[in-house]
């Protein structure tokens, strides 16, 4: 293949990895953005997604289209159920302190690994698409499959946007958000809009998982990258700033593509993490974010 068929295949594979990291990071973002929590868990609800969205299928095996949809429905409101457990039983407790938190994510993380670890088991497994077809290009041809999950991650980013800045329930949040201690004065119940923003952003994450299960398989490690990356996005994109952490979103996942497909992966994560190093030291709070006091 020469080199414009061979780029133009790069960017396609780069804008499905853009699209889906956007979606995950999005949902460590508004954590951060409105909790202060950094959820090291995040990952982790990425690949408990992806492994029940495994579990749901293969209850209908006969049908992979209509297995992968009742999946993508009930994977990211059980991993949401998970989430919201989890900040009843454990960030609620310790009032959501930074440091606290840190320490308390990396054990969710390590409980839901281990319990995925017991019940699922070490293998990979694979879900089969809900649909097979193939776009031909004048090159090659390329996975329809890739191109929906293109599409549903735009239209989940779309909706998260219209939540979040022309609802009630955004406005909430975002007042939430700039003032935790005027936002009580008014009578919003602060503890409940932090419950349902960890569970959202655990939901974004478990509907990525789920998304992608049919390109990679299901394993009780996947959430790892996804984790790295986010964290990544959200601190060249700056802390907090959805529109930096949609924006470093593409530049950092269609990057990764195209230097995946040219050279390697592993040179793709080093020259991301090179990346965060050279924005902490020449603008640490990102290219989107505002300092804070």
């Amino acid at each position: 293949m020469s080199f414009g068929p061979h780029l133009f295949l790069a960017l396609l594979e780069g804008t499905v990895t853009a699209f889906v990291l956007a979606l995950t990071a999005l949902g460590l973002s508004l954590v951060f953005g409105v909790m202060r929590v950094v959820n090291v868990a995040h990952g982790e609800f990425f690949m408990l997604g992806a492994v029940l969205a495994w579990a749901v299928s293969s209850l209908i095996p006969a049908s992979p289209a209509l297995g992968f949809l009742l999946a993508l429905i009930a994977s990211p409101l059980a991993v949401g159920a998970v989430a919201l457990l989890a900040d009843r039983l454990v960030l609620r407790r310790l009032n959501y302190a930074p440091e606290a938190t840190i320490v308390a994510t990396i054990g969710l993380l390590y409980i839901l690994q281990q319990l995925v670890l017991t019940f699922y088991g070490p293998y990979a497994r694979p879900v089969t698409a809900p649909i097979s077809f193939r776009v031909q290009f004048p090159w090659f041809g390329y996975s329809g499959y890739k191109l929906v999950v293109i599409a549903a991650a735009a239209a989940l980013l779309a909706a998260t946007w219209y939540l979040l800045m022309r609802t009630r329930i955004g406005l909430v949040m975002r007042a939430t958000q700039y003032d935790r201690e005027t936002a009580q004065a008014f009578g919003i119940p602060v503890e409940r809009v932090y419950s349902g923003i960890f569970a959202l952003g655990a939901m974004l994450a478990a509907t990525a998982g789920v998304l992608i299960v049919p390109i990679q398989q299901a394993h009780y490690l996947m959430g790892l990258d996804p984790l790295l990356l986010s964290f990544i996005t959200v601190i060249i994109g700056g802390l907090g700033s959805l529109r930096g952490t949609l924006v470093a979103a593409f530049v950092i996942g269609i990057s990764d593509g195209v230097i995946s497909v040219f050279f390697s992966p592993t040179l793709a994560k080093i020259i991301a993490t090179l990346f965060v190093a050279l924005v902490l030291v020449f603008r640490p709070s990102g290219l989107f974010g505002s300092a804070r006091a």
